[in-house]
């Protein structure tokens, strides 16, 4: 049986998957075998392993014709974060989707099943394209303090939840300027659950699933890491400041504002 080659940015990109997957674990957004990652890798993988024979197929639930032929990493179904960050590629798949769309091949190194959410993942994928968007990857994970303020009725408002993540701290306006979307709680790992996030991303990178998680999007996992990683310390800013008695001030409304011009800031 052939085996996968490793050229250098399929290396490249692998080992970035296990430093995120580590930093997700560390963090303490990983519990058990929390949280999923989807990257597209066809750019990067190289002509000889598309060409790998299928290990296994599996059928998709909805025709997915506009991923045909591309090539995917996949962290798998049941596996820790804290275990693909010692190998990607043992607790991960590498999925090529069928030529009509309608299944998809494990092509290496194992037959790991992909995470359960695949069918929604590749949804929002296809969206990217149909869009013409340069995103080519979703990230998953359950940061406490996110989750905690979904609990919350009156950050359940996208509008103040906004207000008051980037008031804490000018980094969060900056990193995250159209902020992050909100979406009611739905069965984890659904359909329904992508397509009540699909309208969201028209808008926004990172999105809190109600009592469940964060899903962020980008071109890159470092920065799509980077989102959440900016409205977690936001989140913590808060909490800190009311465990010691007080509301927190934060930046009025025209200190936000004056951070768009010095920073190029694109709304």
């Amino acid at each position: 049986m052939k085996k996968l080659i490793l050229n250098d940015k399929l290396k490249m990109q692998l080992d970035e998957i296990a430093e995120i997957a580590g930093y997700l674990w560390q963090k303490g957004w990983a519990e058990r075998n929390a949280g999923n990652i989807s990257i597209n890798i066809s750019d990067i993988i190289g002509e000889e392993n598309k060409k790998l024979p299928a290990i296994a197929t599996y059928s998709l639930p909805l025709s997915m014709k506009e991923l045909a032929g591309d090539i995917f990493y996949v962290t798998g179904t049941g596996k820790r974060m804290r275990d693909v960050a010692k190998d990607p590629l043992m607790h991960g798949a590498i999925v090529r989707v069928a030529a009509d769309g309608n299944s998809y091949d494990i092509i290496a190194e194992e037959n790991i099943k992909p995470t359960s959410e695949l069918p929604s993942h590749f949804s929002i994928m296809a969206s990217f394209k149909e869009k013409g968007s340069k995103n080519k990857l979703v990230l998953h994970t359950h940061p406490t303090d996110l989750i905690a303020f979904s609990h919350i009725p009156e950050f359940k408002d996208e509008n103040r939840l906004n207000e008051m993540l980037w008031a804490m701290h000018p980094e969060t306006f900056i990193v995250v300027p159209h902020g992050v979307g909100f979406v009611p709680y739905e069965v984890p790992g659904t359909m329904a659950i992508a397509n009540l996030t699909l309208p969201a991303l028209d808008k926004h990178d990172i999105i809190i699933w109600e009592k469940h998680g964060v899903f962020a999007v980008g071109e890159n996992l470092t920065d799509t890491f980077d989102l959440i990683d900016t409205l977690s310390k936001s989140a913590q800013i808060y909490a800190f400041t009311k465990s010691c008695g007080y509301s927190p001030e934060g930046l009025s409304k025209a200190d936000i504002e004056g951070l768009i011009e010095p920073f190029g800031i694109k709304l």
